[in-house]
C-alpha cells in the first residue's frame, strides 16, 4: 500500500513539474501563445502526404506559420 502512495506522488510530481514547465514557457512568450509546429510534414510521420493540420502546408512546403 505504502509503495503505491509513493509511486502515485512521484507520477503526480512529475505531472506537476511538467505542467509547470509548460506555463512558464507560455508566460515567458511574448503573445502568450503556445507554439504549434508542423510536425506533421515529417516524412516520418507523414507517409500519405497529407497537408499540415496545423497551417495547412503540403510536405514540401515551409510551415505557413512560420513565415
Amino acid at each position: 500500500m505504502a509503495a503505491t502512495f509513493k509511486l502515485i506522488l512521484v507520477a503526480a510530481g512529475l505531472l506537476g513539474i511538467g505542467l509547470l514547465g509548460m506555463a512558464v514557457k507560455i508566460w515567458g512568450k511574448k503573445d502568450g501563445e503556445f507554439a504549434g509546429t508542423c510536425a506533421s510534414n515529417s516524412p516520418f510521420l507523414n507517409k500519405e502526404g497529407e497537408p499540415c493540420s496545423f497551417c495547412g502546408a503540403l510536405p514540401e512546403q515551409q510551415c505557413q506559420k512560420e513565415r
